[in-house]
């Protein structure tokens, strides 16, 4: 695989490890990056985070033209980014929408997602772990889409 995967974080992420521990657990953002890059095993990555929507927006771009799949955990930016949505739609690869707490046990702001209708798969309340299990699951689903191009 010669494109990477683009894993992209949403507002607040950055605070991973201090924000709401009993929610997020203690993990940092710095770790989670941490365990993308040695389950990928060399295969490569982007991995960004930011607070500001118009540049998550600009990933997701970037990733149209140079990435294989994304997996994005937009944070608050589900349940309110019709435009996070509508760049997503034009990824012609697999996207995971990825959630650390499970948002559908949660209060009922937190259950009509925006991303989860143009995702190909949804891993949400397996906490930080979710990321490796999500760049895992990624790369088998791109080695599967490149066969027999």
């Amino acid at each position: 695989m010669s494109k990477p995967i683009y894993i992209l974080n949403g507002p607040n992420l950055n605070r991973l490890g201090t924000r709401e521990p009993e929610i997020y657990g203690s993990t940092t953002l710095a770790e989670v990056e941490a365990s993308c890059r040695e389950a990928v095993s060399g295969s490569p990555i982007v991995f960004r985070q930011s607070n500001r929507e118009y540049e998550i927006i600009e990933w997701i771009h970037e990733a149209i033209d140079q990435g294989s799949g994304i997996i994005i955990n937009p944070a608050a930016f589900t349940f309110t980014s019709m435009a996070i949505m509508d760049a997503l739609k034009m990824f012609p690869g697999p996207i995971i929408e990825l959630h650390i707490s499970n948002i559908h046990r949660r209060e009922p702001i937190y259950h009509k997602s925006y991303v989860s209708p143009v995702a190909t798969a949804i891993i949400a309340g397996l906490g930080t772990y979710g990321y490796p299990v999500a760049v895992r699951s990624m790369l088998d689903m791109v080695s599967k889409s490149s066969v027999g191009t």
